[in-house]
């Protein structure tokens, strides 16, 4: 640029100030050289490089319905893309005060030179930031431009809250014996003016009048743009994109629009699918490959229907096909309400692997480049082998690159360890994205980010998280908005992670966006709790209450709900149909279990889980006696592991085991043998010749398994025995039984059949439950499952041993009904005998969810009482509620005892090793061909030693750098892989897992230091 360009430039951008205010300008830092590439980036600079940001999440990024919202807000489409770069690029106006141009000494200096000035230790003192300053000026600037108090009242927690913290409006003002010096007297407050006049006359306003939107957003709208402010902030403050800019006659619209373009590009940002048409009637069998069922198109129809965005909730049998069910029901929404993408969220991290794969597969076959549009999200996928290969093949490690520190170095995630995150980013090499990469732009899967993706397969505490009281909490509302949002098995929500459920599901009905809710087991209660949130959202209410409103009748069924146009009308759709296949009669019966009490010797309840590991063995040996497979689910790791040992013992290796105390490999090879055993045909049904069965079923085989059995686990099996558990789990674990067609049973397990245990059936008593299921289900919930299974069996019937028969449930039409009665308190379920016992349990069961609600709410991202707040002022009045890292979020939105995993490594004396005795060294360093193999030997500890884990154990000297395992915890086994923790021995064996022996030892031999 000439010099006379230059000058012309420079005096376009500050017609109508005096000179002396250009010159103050020109010296206004907002990057210092250190975070701005070698040379000061000008504070104008800064802001209109983010306002051009934002244009090119407009163009490109921003979901149809967002769109549609911004130009709404601003008064017009033509207004909406020009506000929406003004919004996102005043966020740093707080910038031109003395508190922040003091943080850079040399920048500081060149301010002061050019005139404007401060008292530095009085400014020194404070830790009031920039980004309170600038909510105090724009709300000052706005309403001297005439702006209406509600519109100045929301603008201004967006650009206060930009570092992820909403202040309240009693924080934005400096304290009174700061005097004025923090936000800067005498010239400053013209020079302010100009800062935001300039930049708003530079972006085609006429001025701060002209920019004034015509509608105050709802609170959730506010959240998401206050989460897309962060994103061009985040993308706009890369250095390596946005080189300093220091003459003022460089600054403008234009050079910024070159630098964002040129980002974008680099960066590789795409959006999802973009603005398609709703699909034809064929497009199910175009997507999964055969047509679908009467439940499918039931669900797909009540889509085309709806009038506009809202809850639907699908209610239908395991195995009924709900996962696909749901993606072509949001395909129909997001092409009917102008979502950009998906969200599925997953009961667990084992369940949202397999969906990964399947929303790939289906994502190509509508167009064949989104696969690589999609994002696994959750805090282990770095041992997902597809995922982990998608990331190898596309570069470097994100975290290493993005997402370590913001833009003011602040740490954005939390080091459990202590170090300083941003060291991790100096020892990545970086490429370029190329334009063939297959997985998610690296920009995306850096820290808080991974929402933003635009298709997202990840666990439901993803969801949960966008409803704490976080840092940047409102990053993860901005992914969510503009998505339809799919949650699997939402009946597996307890009372404590339900508040934080219905806390996003309140926050996501008032953002209008689309949510589909599956399950197989969902209490009515449960249901119009969950409805209920989602429309006070909507209504932008406190509280909401459904009146009157009808409940679906029959199964699968479905409920959808939204509001009328009016926006205060909510609108019902209920619609049932036939299941696919028939009624299977599944037999139930009772295998009693002597039960002790707490304080009985730890001898007799050794004894007492012998007798019981060989009554099920016998039971065993009695129905498998020409053949079978059965499937043995016990509550806990420890009873999971009793009973292998003892059936080992008389089936020999016709026996499995599958627990949570396995290592990452060991669960995945075993689960992935069981899906091959026991799993679906690979061959199509409609391939296979008449009367042919599978070839690969075994003749017999016992699968011994904790919950991980329960759901999302498509095996057959001919025969189930259960642990008593609560009636919606135990029906879930039906679900396995005779679960596919084609295959061939021996006569004595040809029917379906249920064996519960785990508790002993009173004489004219309560029955007594194992105190292990009381601990985890609670008793309340077990004595009313437990009256159901012994209803069943029917009074007139003997309790069964080895050769009994007992009653029926017809599953699945019995399955809604069989949970309501459980679940509601009104009906009538126990024997009048076990009353008192009952209500005794109802009210500590009661007290205990009353009590976990409570605690919930302290970290809840809505306080009681301030659902009806219009702004965001005050959200994180006296702070976020909790850490911002995985670990730390997942702690909070997960009651119970916190657990973690560590990774097993062998100490020989001179080296480590993999758990398979391959050589690391003596600082643990992993060559690149054992990575997955010291990865899959991550296992999870028992809870009772937590603290002591995170107390003693450190990852390995040579982790610390590596992008995979650098906040691993390692347990250093000796070579027996023995080791001691806590006083306590434990080791790992090959068949039955991690294991807590008995006698404690003084210890393997252990590395010193």
């Amino acid at each position: 640029m000439s010099t006379r360009e230059r000058i012309m430039v420079e005096g376009h951008l500050t017609s109508g100030f005096e000179p002396e205010v250009a010159r103050y300008l020109g010296v206004l830092w907002g990057k210092s050289k250190e975070r701005a590439g070698g040379q000061t980036n000008l504070l104008l600079s800064h802001l209109l490089d983010t306002a051009a940001v934002a244009e090119q999440i407009w163009d490109h990024f921003l979901a149809p319905s967002t769109r549609t919202l911004v130009g709404e807000i601003a008064g017009g489409p033509e207004r909406g893309r020009r506000f929406f770069a003004w919004l996102c690029g005043v966020h740093d106006c707080g910038k031109a005060t003395p508190v922040h141009q003091r943080l850079w000494s040399e920048g500081g200096r060149a301010v002061q030179q050019a005139g404007l000035t401060w008292h530095e230790p009085t400014t020194a003192k404070s830790k009031w930031r920039h980004d309170k300053a600038g909510g105090n000026l724009v709300r000052r600037l706005l309403s001297d431009a005439g702006w209406p108090p509600e519109h100045v009242d929301w603008i201004w927690p967006l650009v206060a809250g930009h570092h992820g913290v909403f202040p309240s409006d009693g924080q934005l003002q400096e304290q009174r014996k700061c005097k004025g010096q923090l936000m800067g007297t005498g010239r400053w407050p013209e020079v302010q003016r100009a800062v935001l006049e300039v930049f708003t006359r530079e972006l085609g306003f006429a001025d701060l009048v002209a920019v004034k939107p015509v509608r105050v957003p709802s609170r959730a709208a506010q959240l998401h743009l206050s989460g897309l402010v962060v994103m061009a902030d985040w993308i706009a403050s890369d250095e390596d994109h946005f080189k300093g800019e220091d003459d003022l006659g460089k600054v403008c619209l234009a050079s910024a629009r070159r630098r964002a373009e040129a980002a974008w590009k680099a960066l590789a940002l795409r959006r999802g699918w973009g603005s398609v048409s709703v699909p034809g009637p064929e497009f199910f069998q175009d997507r999964f490959g055969h047509p679908p069922r009467a439940s499918q198109v039931m669900v797909v129809e009540a889509a085309r229907r709806m009038e506009g965005p809202g809850l639907l909730v699908v209610e239908a049998p395991m195995g009924e096909g709900k996962t696909k069910t749901a993606l072509a029901a949001a395909e129909v929404l997001a092409a009917r309400f102008g979502a950009d993408g998906i969200f599925v969220g997953m009961p667990t991290q084992a369940t949202s692997d397999p969906m990964f794969s399947e929303v790939r597969a289906w994502l190509s076959t509508i167009d064949a480049d989104l696969a690589a549009q999609v994002a696994l999200l959750h805090g282990k996928r770095m041992f997902n082998k597809e995922w982990k290969a998608l990331l190898e093949a596309a570069g470097p490690d994100p975290d290493r690159r993005f997402g370590s520190v913001d833009e003011c170095g602040m740490c954005i995630d939390d080091d459990p360890f202590g170090r300083d995150a941003a060291t991790f980013g100096a020892e990545a090499a970086w490429d370029t994205v190329l334009p063939e990469r297959q997985a998610p732009a690296q920009w995306f899967l850096g820290a808080k980010r991974g929402l933003l993706c635009p298709f997202v397969v990840g666990t439901i505490d993803q969801l949960l998280f966008a409803a704490t009281r976080t840092k940047h909490v409102m990053l993860r509302m901005a992914g969510l908005a503009g998505k339809v949002v799919v949650l699997d098995e939402v009946h597996a929500a307890d009372v404590y992670m339900s508040q934080f459920l219905k806390e996003g599901l309140r926050w996501l009905g008032q953002a209008r966006v689309p949510v589909i809710l599956l399950s197989a087991t969902l209490a009515p209660g449960q249901r119009r709790e969950l409805i209920e949130a989602y429309l006070a959202g909507a209504v932008s209410q406190e509280e909401y209450r459904i009146e009157g409103a009808p409940e679906p009748q029959g199964y699968p069924c479905l409920t959808a709900a939204w509001l009328d146009p009016d926006g205060a009308t909510p609108r019902f759709l209920l619609d049932s149909t036939p299941t696919w296949r028939s009624d299977l009669p599944v037999r139930v019966e009772v295998l009693p279990e002597k039960i002790l009490g707490r304080r009985a010797a730890r001898e007799e309840k050794i004894d007492a889980q012998d007798a019981a590991d060989r009554a099920v063995a016998d039971l065993l040996e009695d129905r498998l006696i020409e053949g079978g497979c059965a499937l043995v689910i016990r509550n806990t790791v420890a009873r999971a592991q009793s009973a292998y040992v003892v059936l080992r013992e008389r089936f020999g290796g016709d026996v499995r085991l599958l627990h949570a105390q396995l290592t990452v490999q060991d669960r995945a090879d075993r689960t992935r043998q069981c899906l091959d055993l026991l799993g679906p045909e690979r061959e199509p049904e409609s391939n296979r010749k008449p009367g042919a069965t599978r070839s690969s079923r075994p003749s017999r085989l016992v699968l011994v398994a904790t919950q991980l059995a329960e759901q999302s686990f498509d095996v057959d099996v001919d025969l189930l025995i259960s642990d008593l558990t609560t009636i919606d789990l135990l029906l879930q674990r039906i679900g396995r039984l005779h679960r596919h067609s084609g295959v061939k049973r021996p006569v004595p397990v040809h029917l379906p059949r249920v064996v519960v245990t785990g508790f002993s059936p009173g004489d004219g008593e309560a029955p007594s439950i194992l105190s292990a299921s009381e601990k985890i289900y609670g008793r309340y919930l077990l004595l009313r499952s437990a009256a159901e299974v012994l209803s069943a069996v029917g009074a007139s019937r003997e309790i069964s041993g080895a050769g009994g028969v007992g009653g029926k449930w017809s599953i699945p039409s019995q399955v809604p009904e069989l949970v309501r009665r459980v679940y509601d308190d009104q009906e009538d379920v126990v024997p009048s005998a076990w009353a008192e016992a009952e209500e005794s349990a109802r009210q500590e069961w009661a007290a205990g969810e009353r009590v976990r609600a409570d605690h919930a709410s302290a970290y809840l991202l809505t306080r009681l009482g301030e659902h009806e707040n219009s702004t965001l002022a005050g959200l994180h009045f006296a702070g976020a509620s909790a850490g911002s890292g995985e670990n730390s979020l997942e702690a909070v939105v997960r009651d119970g005892p916190r657990s973690v995993e560590v990774i097993l490594v062998v100490w020989d004396g001179g080296i480590y090793r993999t758990l398979a005795g391959r050589p690391l060294t003596a600082n643990g360093d992993v060559a690149h061909d054992l990575l997955d193999e010291v990865l899959g030997s991550t296992v999870r500890l028992p809870v009772n030693f937590t603290d002591p884990a995170l107390n003693e154990l450190r990852p390995l000297p040579a982790w610390h750098g590596h992008p995979w395992l650098r906040y691993s915890l390692a347990l250093v086994l000796d070579e027996a892989h023995r080791t001691v923790l806590d006083g306590q021995m434990l080791r790992y064996d090959g068949d039955r897992g991690l294991v807590q022996e008995v006698v404690a030892a003084s210890g393997p031999a252990r590395r010193p230091g």
